[in-house]
């Protein structure tokens, strides 16, 4: 691919991994893994969502990987792990139990942090035997689990029957997104981020979305349309925050509130003023203060206490 995948330079440029694997998935799909940090650290999980990649968590990964050991791996079609003709909730379910069962000891406890797609990741597999054997404790950012073209605002009218299927031919569009120009960055900024976003928060997002094949972007978005993971919040027995920015159009507060309502063990909803859908890029502070605050109080408990 002739485009450069991610920024090379800055916060946002990806560490250099202590090591990298691949994690085989219950249909033989192929993941990139990788592991940053310590051996022997507290482990943290991250998954990415839609359009994005391991590069994504670059500002959590670098400031994490000091003292927790780190590991992010690319959903099936993104970034280095290959396309492949099974697209869903279960195999996005599988994906993460491969994940887990590659990198983590029987017992182990991580805590899991998903963004968008990546939190729907976690809701899929909530009632999975290995999320349960494995999830400390879970940070859902930005993101829902059903409705999410009805109640996305990025088309700027009333909801109704006529936004939701604009939204719904946005979202799903099979166009190749092009290089990254001004005005990819302004149309990027405006669905996916606060206005206030630093422009080199927009580059380094824009260059990662961007990078993600036209043919993967649509399969997902197929399946993002049809969306129904209520009963996976409702099996999503770890103690569990949610985060979300006051401005994200894509998975709007009114999601975020839903989910801290239905979860059996929510720890509380954080609602971050001016911040978009990409929170870990726009708001990287408080994300990984989140992250390392579970870690802190549930990370060292041991399966079966």
């Amino acid at each position: 691919m002739s485009r450069l995948l991610h920024v090379s330079s800055g916060p946002y440029a990806p560490p250099v991994p202590a090591r990298e694997l691949t994690a085989v998935s219950a249909d033989g799909a192929r993941l990139h893994v990788e592991v940053h940090g310590p051996e022997g650290a507290p482990a943290v999980v991250l998954v990415h969502g839609w359009t994005c990649s391991t590069a994504f968590w670059a500002a959590q990964i670098r400031e994490l990987a000091t003292d927790h050991r780190v590991i992010a791996y690319d959903q099936r079609g993104h970034g280095r792990s290959p396309a492949s003709p099974a697209c869903s909730t279960d195999t996005l379910a599988d994906d993460l139990e491969a994940v887990l069962e590659a990198t983590l000891a029987p017992g182990e406890r991580a805590v899991i942090a998903g963004h968008s797609m990546g939190g729907m990741t976690v809701m899929a597999a909530a009632g999975r035997a290995g999320v349960r054997e494995h999830a400390a404790a879970v940070l859902l950012c930005s993101t829902g689990s059903s409705r999410l073209v009805a109640e996305s605002l990025v088309i700027p009218i009333r909801a109704g029957r006529l936004r939701t299927a604009l939204t719904k031919r946005l979202l799903g569009s099979r166009a190749p997104l092009g290089p990254v120009t001004p005005l990819a960055r302004r149309i990027l900024k405006y669905g996916t981020m606060g206005a206030g976003s630093a422009p080199h928060m927009v580059e380094a997002c824009a260059r990662i979305v961007h990078a993600c094949p036209r043919k993967v972007r649509h399969a997902w978005s197929e399946v993002l349309g049809l969306l129904d993971l209520d009963h996976g919040v409702r099996a999503l027995t770890a103690p569990t925050a949610v985060l979300v920015g006051s401005a994200d159009r894509l998975t709007p507060p009114v999601q975020a509130r839903a989910l801290a309502a239905a979860l059996p063990a929510c720890l509380g909803l954080a609602e971050l003023p001016g911040i978009g859908h990409m929170t870990p890029v726009e708001a990287p502070e408080p994300v990984t203060g989140k992250i390392r605050e579970l870690v802190a109080t549930y990370a060292h408990i041991k399966e079966g206490a």
